[in-house]
């Protein structure tokens, strides 16, 4: 793992955009895999500035997102498709967009189908990835195991609490979602990990220090040889200094 730390969030958003810039520039056809929630928001209002300027172009852009909320329909505000719409899709000349479809009776042949589109598109070149305060990443959720494959998950009462921001009641927000499994992110060639604030920085010292545990998902990451991790200096504050390189 590549540990950057950033003075604060704004920092932090517009390294990420760079590198993904970076990606768009160097192979314009790139799959990009993508998250919702507030922390890669600063990164899609950068990457549409980017775009705006002339920068970059997502013509030729596939991309798929983590999760989808189950049986939230795609008009609610509070929906992965709403959100990306409302901070990238409808910003950027992107075309070739999926998210999982939460709305689907067989949720199951939903999954499969999502893990083939994803294989299909050459697989994904680089996943941003959010935390939860629980280290869950998508929304895999702590666990005995670490599930492989795009999956229906039932959300902990943490990730609802934490989510619940984002609605009227804790009571209105899903209790389900389809998400990407562990394995499918891992398949990615590259990953960036982004987190931003104190409340972030045990899951991210277990991330780093911690042993591979399908309690902390999060920690899955250790696997993979090509991982970057994206800090303010909140979310790093019990990382040791000499594990992670400022930026200037």
């Amino acid at each position: 793992m590549k540990i950057l730390v950033c003075k604060d969030y704004a920092q932090m958003s517009e390294k990420a955009a760079r590198i993904f810039a970076a990606q768009l520039i160097l192979k314009p056809n790139s799959v990009l895999g993508l998250a919702t929630g507030s922390t890669p928001e600063g990164m899609y209002a950068s990457l549409v500035e980017k775009y705006n300027e002339g920068k970059i172009d997502f013509a030729d852009v596939t991309s798929f997102n983590l999760d989808e909320y189950y049986q939230l329909p795609v008009e609610n505000d509070q929906s992965y498709d709403y959100f990306m719409k409302k901070h990238l899709f409808n910003h950027v000349n992107i075309e070739n967009f999926n998210l999982p479809n939460g709305m689907v009776e067989d949720v199951e042949a939903e999954c499969k189908a999502y893990e083939e589109r994803i294989e299909a598109a050459g697989g994904i070149d680089i996943q941003v990835l959010g935390i939860g305060k629980n280290g869950h990443i998508g929304f895999n959720e702590p666990d005995s195991v670490f599930i492989k494959n795009t999956h229906l998950v039932e959300l902990t009462p943490s990730t609802i609490e934490a989510n619940s921001r984002f609605f009227a009641s804790e009571e209105e927000v899903p209790k389900k979602a389809v998400s990407m499994g562990i394995g499918t992110i891992l398949k990615s060639k590259k990953i960036v990990l982004l987190a931003s604030g104190e409340g972030k920085a045990d899951a991210i010292a277990k991330t780093v220090y911690g042993d591979i545990d399908p309690m902390v998902p999060a920690t899955a990451l250790q696997l993979h040889n090509d991982v970057i991790i994206i800090l303010d200096e909140a979310a790093a504050s019990q990382l040791k200094p000499e594990d992670y390189t400022v930026v200037k």
